[in-house]
């Protein structure tokens, strides 16, 4: 229920166009809106009314992140859009419930690679359990494997009320913060990331990558659609401005993140 598509490029419009593409109907998918997206980037955001929850610059925001993603929507400010303060108070929940459901998810969904039915396959050389054991072994990683030990914990008997069911209605209390938010903005904005952006192995540690989900994961268990723009550098290392708009309203966040680019440049 957290898979989507995201796509990448070097720049806003390169999104939009990819993002047309991926946009398509499918009559045999459940999962696809006929909601067709054409829209070209605009460089207006006059009037547009941004909300900067305090939780994605305070307490745990790293000083020199929070500043530099303040001045990028200080950019829109002088474009004529508006910022307004508000509060989310259900991100002192959002992370823990992303990591319960999508470990949950997870384990269910990946059951099925048992290495005989589904994956390699091969000759059984010893018993279904050992044979099942050994190609899980070897043919997840181990983030995968670590996922799936979680995910199959929350689940189990005894465990599912006290973590997948808890999990769930903190999901909901999330997109309740943002149903609530979205009737006075039309977008929110924050950091992509809490802290400086970590070097190439310098974090070994999962918890801690774990924790630099904490300002996505909102967007993430709500469905809404949102965008992270380079917007400057601290100590050397990039910087993202985030951009959520609500459900199906692409365009807005398309709108504003090519403004920003625009402008920036």
């Amino acid at each position: 229920s957290l898979e989507q598509i995201g796509p990448m490029a070097r720049n806003v419009a390169g999104v939009s166009r990819l993002f047309s593409i991926i946009a398509g109907y499918d009559s045999r998918d459940s999962t696809s809106i006929n909601r067709p997206y054409t829209h070209t980037p605009d460089l207006s955001v006059k009037g547009l009314r941004i909300g900067l929850p305090a939780e994605f610059f305070g307490e745990g925001v790293d000083p020199l992140v929070a500043e530099t993603v303040r001045k990028s929507v200080g950019v829109l400010e002088d474009a004529g859009a508006v910022t307004i303060p508000c509060s989310m108070p259900s991100m002192s929940h959002a992370l823990a419930a992303y990591y319960v459901i999508c470990t949950s998810e997870a384990s269910s969904n990946l059951a099925r690679f048992d290495g005989i039915r589904y994956g390699p396959g091969g000759e059984m050389r010893k018993s279904w359990h050992d044979e099942f054991t050994d190609r899980r072994q070897e043919r997840f990683g181990k983030e995968v494997r670590r996922r799936i030990i979680l995910g199959t914990f929350s689940l189990a008997a005894g465990y599912y009320g006290r973590y997948y069911y808890k999990a769930q209605t903190a999901r909901q209390m999330v997109r309740d913060d943002f149903t609530r938010l979205f009737k006075d903005v039309d977008l929110i904005a924050g950091p992509t990331m809490p802290s400086i952006a970590f070097k190439l192995q310098e974090k070994s540690d999962p918890l801690q990558m774990y924790l630099s989900d904490i300002l996505t994961v909102p967007a993430n268990l709500a469905g809404v659609p949102a965008l992270s723009i380079p917007c400057g550098k601290a100590e050397g290392m990039p910087v993202g401005l985030q951009l959520m708009g609500r459900h199906f309203e692409e365009e807005k966040v398309i709108d504003a993140a090519f403004a920003y680019e625009q402008r920036a440049s």
